[in-house]
């Protein structure tokens, strides 16, 4: 089973806008795939029953789009789908520590769900104290 990371880049100054890293047993889904694409919006992917969301009938999620050099028509889907405990992305072409194309992987439905949910905690700033 692979491990989910997630964060989010803040936006200006620090890049051009806000954007999510998929993080994939440490390598970065996005940036593996095609360097000129940037993650979209966390608060579209991330927000509850938005597109990260597994369910039973597979669907069609789009997470990047071509930002280099400057932004374009290409898109970067994965198809996300729940199998049991599982959760199933495929649709994949990223190359591996070794090399090799990655293809599909596979989380722990609780690992995946909990940091889908710590990331988009995260959007909203750090708790208010009394």
């Amino acid at each position: 089973m692979s491990t989910l990371l997630i964060s989010a880049c803040p936006g200006p100054p620090t890049c051009a806008a806000v954007h999510t890293y998929l993080f994939v047993d440490g390598l970065d889904v996005v940036a593996r795939t095609d360097s000129r694409m940037a993650g979209l919006d966390p608060g579209r992917l991330l927000r509850p029953g938005g597109p990260l969301h597994p369910n039973d009938m597979p669907c069609t999620v789009e997470v990047a789009t071509q930002e280099q050099p400057v932004p374009g028509p290409d898109r970067l889907t994965i198809r996300v789908r729940l199998r049991g405990e599982t959760v199933i992305w495929s649709g994949l072409m990223y190359p591996g520590p070794d090399g090799r194309p990655i293809e599909e992987v596979r989380f722990h439905l609780e690992q995946y769900l909990g940091e889908v949910e710590r990331a988009y905690a995260g959007l909203k700033g750090p708790p208010e104290t009394a």
